[in-house]
């Protein structure tokens, strides 16, 4: 038989099991949590990050200066470039030497640029200019050198381009020097603006023999410009850098 409880007494209770309290979790690796301060304690993980840290560093260090060396690298390729550019610009530096009656030499230096081209060498260029391109002669090797140094004080692609290589058309020099040949005299060389200049001419036409054919007065009304030469070739072409740029001419009853 069981033996009777009393109504007063007290039944105790049960302890109560607390949950463990649970340990700080910085990170996961292959699914499972890891309690901080593991990888010091593994001595494994521990040179593991030693290892990234040192080498690391040295991996982001050697991008950055790879880098610097391609940007100096393309900066140096493009100073080439454009010292190469520069050293194909060739400039003309006239060098001018004074010389005594002797011959000796008594003052030199280089030329420097003047403001304004002296009236007498503007009538000689013009006057020059005009008997090359009117005169005819029976040397065709002559008259073609002749016809070279005309274009060469012809401004490229100006009005007097036009106008004069379409004279040259219809009336080629070859089939003039059949006839004989053309010397020009020049009467006179007046400015009439700053760039605009009249000229005066008289062709004398001789036939093969000598005897003169004729006289014919001419009039021309020419506008210039002074462009001075950059390069050497430019310089042996047109020394003194005098174009024409536009040419309109008529006889003079």
């Amino acid at each position: 038989m069981q033996p009777a409880i009393a109504n007063d007494a007290v039944i105790p209770e049960a302890p109560r099991i607390s949950a463990p309290t649970e340990l700080p979790f910085v990170k996961e690796r292959k699914g499972k949590k890891v309690p901080a301060g593991a990888d010091l304690a593994n001595p494994y993980l521990a040179a593991r990050k030693a290892w990234d840290e040192r080498y690391g560093d040295l991996i982001s260090r050697a991008r950055h200066w790879r880098l610097v060396a391609f940007v100096a690298l393309a900066i140096a390729f493009v100073s080439v470039g454009g010292l190469i550019m520069v050293a194909k610009q060739t400039r003309l530096v006239p060098f001018v030497v004074a010389v005594n009656e002797l011959g000796r030499p008594v003052a030199s230096g280089v030329a420097t640029e003047g403001s304004r081209v002296d009236e007498r060498v503007m009538k000689a260029a013009l006057a020059d200019f005009v008997s090359k391109w009117r005169g005819v002669t029976i040397d065709w090797t002559f008259q073609r050198a002749q016809i070279d140094q005309v274009f060469a004080q012809i401004g490229q692609g100006s009005r007097a381009q036009v106008a004069i290589s379409d004279w040259y058309r219809s009336a080629p020099p070859q089939q003039k020097a059949e006839q004989g040949t053309i010397e020009v005299e020049i009467k006179s060389v007046l400015a009439t603006s700053e760039k605009g200049w009249e000229v005066d001419w008289t062709e004398v036409k001789r036939l093969a023999t000598g005897q003169i054919n004729g006289k014919e007065e001419f009039r021309g009304l020419f506008t210039i410009a002074v462009n001075p030469p950059r390069t050497e070739e430019e310089g042996r072409a047109n020394p003194l850098g005098i174009f024409v740029t536009s040419a309109t001419w008529s006889r003079v009853f």
